[in-house]
């Protein structure tokens, strides 16, 4: 959205408003993007997007049921959460068909964050003010664009943290399965400790219920997907609960929600919550955004609906809003969720507005029909929970994960471990740190290789001895940053060793990124060179890393006749101009060194130097 200057009136043009506006004439997110829905928005739009939104609401209710359940909170945080978040996120989104509330991700991390904060602090008043602090990064970080920083985390983090979430939600529902109790806990030893120990009092009622409603909604799914298998499963096990009641086999039902449930609810923030909760709260907003990165990323991909100028800053935004406008309410946090969303295509969303309509729909189920939530059975909500976890192992992308590389095999399973036996607040963070390190690693190692001229005249590595033995010519080929500095200063030290050598040709037209620390690096070898009568060249370079060599004072240390730019007619004249200067502070004869020239160098639309 762009703020003219013009716009401004005359009073207000300050200097400082001037040069504010001249800075940032643009903000990297639309405030209101669903003005654009209303231009050309007509009543067959209106019908297909009722529809949809009718079904995609009748998967968000039971659906918002089991991932409150599933965080530890009351099953109308799940449904209002659903509700609210479906209503304000198409004000704000541009991707046509998302749809977000409550995830079983989200849900565990929440859990998990339960658990993990101050005991002076109620559940209910720990979920309110997470959730604030997660809108207001995400809002923050889409101001800054950090949104784009999410394609340098490696998907097989989220794929070990997904699969060794989707464990601890399947072992957090067994009681429910079996029909006794256990205190909340947040590793999966300790769930499968405390559901072993409460086997004997296990209600052989509840575990039918729950068989009963998962082969409900697998035979719903085999006999149509257009069908809410969710809704329809949880129905049919209320009703074989019911049939049990009537024997005198009673199976623990879930709370009766009534209207007072939904009421405003203001955050209580005090610097002492803050600061116990922020750690959650970042991981909280990081997996959020993930997911609905990856869930907007589908949407434009598998629909016709999609936007080809997806920006995930602007679904950051809206993903913050909805998140902000939630912790006002009893609701817990929202994200991005794939079967909603592909449930929202597969029923023929026109526009967004089927989001905002779903959101609408879900709300008054809650208001008009909330009290029936009491005939519904808790072993049934899980039977639909554990269906829904098994649904994130993805046999087929961990095999991908495991058998491609052995750094993707080493994040995938440190995350997966991590996620079992710590805080998933950590897990998250983990798993990126890993990733970050093997990344950090691989590209400080950059590939440094002896080259010499051949009998054609160009350049060539591996050559059987060296056109000159007193010079080196060595090709260095990628980022040299901080992490490559080490590295890059003992390889050379070790070829400047050698006790024939008296100069070293670094030929750096494929070297990228040089920072403070590979500057000053570079120096010291220059220095320690020089101190040996040996001496350093550089030939090939671009014009970047000659303005960063003059503007840093390097190149007056190396020396101004030592450096020999890149010449885009002919890759290889600068390594000779190089040669023929080394040869020359040796005190050597030159050599006859024929360079070969390509007549259409540059004429072609694509040539690969040598």
């Amino acid at each position: 959205m762009k703020f003219p200057l013009t716009a401004v009136p005359f009073r207000f043009r300050h200097r400082w408003l001037e040069l504010l506006v001249r800075k940032f004439p643009t903000l990297p997110v639309d405030l209101f993007p669903i003005r654009h829905e209303f231009r050309s928005y007509s009543f067959s739009d209106l019908r297909a997007d009722a529809k949809a939104g009718l079904n995609v609401a009748l998967l968000e209710f039971p659906q918002g049921m089991a991932y409150a359940m599933l965080a530890g909170l009351p099953i109308h945080y799940g449904i209002l959460c659903s509700a609210v978040s479906s209503m304000v996120a198409p004000f704000f989104s541009r991707c046509p068909a998302l749809v977000l509330g409550p995830t079983n991700a989200s849900a565990v991390m929440i859990l998990s964050a339960i658990l993990s904060a101050p005991h002076n602090l109620s559940p209910l008043h720990t979920v309110s003010i997470l959730v604030f602090i997660v809108g207001f990064i995400l809002i923050l970080g889409a101001f800054l664009r950090l949104a784009s920083l999410l394609k340098f985390v490696s998907r097989s983090v989220i794929i070990g943290y997904l699969t060794g979430a989707a464990l601890l939600i399947i072992a957090n529902q067994i009681h429910y399965v079996l029909g006794t109790s256990i205190q909340s806990s947040a590793t999966l030893w300790d769930v499968l400790k405390r559901t072993f120990q409460t086997i004997p009092q296990t209600n052989a009622a509840s575990i039918l219920v729950a068989l009963s409603t998962i082969l409900a909604i697998l035979a719903i799914r085999k006999l149509s997907k257009a069908l809410p298998d969710a809704a329809l499963g949880i129905l049919f096990g209320s009703i074989i609960a019911a049939i049990f009641a009537s024997f005198g086999w009673k199976t623990a039902m879930c709370d009766p929600i009534s209207p007072s449930d939904f009421r405003f609810n203001s955050p209580q923030l005090n610097p002492d919550t803050l600061f116990a909760l922020i750690g959650p709260a970042f991981a909280l907003a990081f997996l959020c955004a993930m997911e609905v990165n990856v869930m907007a990323k589908t949407v434009s991909t598998a629909s016709s609906l999609g936007n080809p100028s997806f920006n995930p800053n602007q679904e950051m935004f809206a993903l913050g809003i909805a998140n902000l406008a939630c912790s006002f309410f009893p609701a817990q946090a929202a994200s991005g969720s794939l079967t909603r969303t592909m449930l929202n295509l597969q029923s023929g969303a026109k526009t967004k507005i089927s989001g905002l309509i779903s959101g609408l729909m879900c709300l008054l189920i809650a208001v008009f029909f909330g009290s029936i939530t009491s005939c519904i059975p808790k072993a049934s909500v899980a039977a639909l929970i554990i269906l829904v976890a098994i649904s994130l192992v993805d046999r087929r992308r961990i095999r991908i994960a495991l058998m491609s590389t052995r750094s993707d095999a080493l994040v995938v399973c440190v995350t997966f471990f991590a996620a079992l036996f710590t805080p998933l607040d950590f897990t998250i963070f983990l798993g990126v740190a890993v990733s970050l390190a093997i990344f950090l690693h691989q590209v400080s190692s950059p590939q440094l290789v002896e080259y010499g001229f051949n009998e054609e005249g160009n350049l060539a590595e591996n050559l059987q001895k060296r056109n000159d033995p007193h010079i080196a010519i060595i090709h260095v080929e990628g980022e040299l940053f901080f992490g490559a500095a080490d590295f890059f200063r003992e390889e050379l030290r070790k070829v400047a060793a050698e006790p024939e050598l008296r100069a070293i040709i670094l030929r750096m037209r494929n070297a990228h990124h040089l920072d403070a620390t590979s500057l000053l690096a570079l120096e010291e070898l220059i220095l320690e060179m020089r101190k040996l009568d040996k001496y350093l060249l550089i030939s090939g370079a671009s014009r970047e890393v000659y303005r960063i060599l003059r503007d840093t004072g390097v190149l007056d240390t190396l020396g101004r006749d030592n450096f020999f730019m890149r010449s885009p007619s002919n890759p290889n004249l600068a390594t000779r101009k190089a040669l023929i200067r080394a040869q020359t502070l040796i005190g050597e004869e030159k050599l006859e060194i024929r360079i070969y020239h390509d007549p259409n160098f540059g004429k072609r639309k694509s040539v690969k130097g040598n």
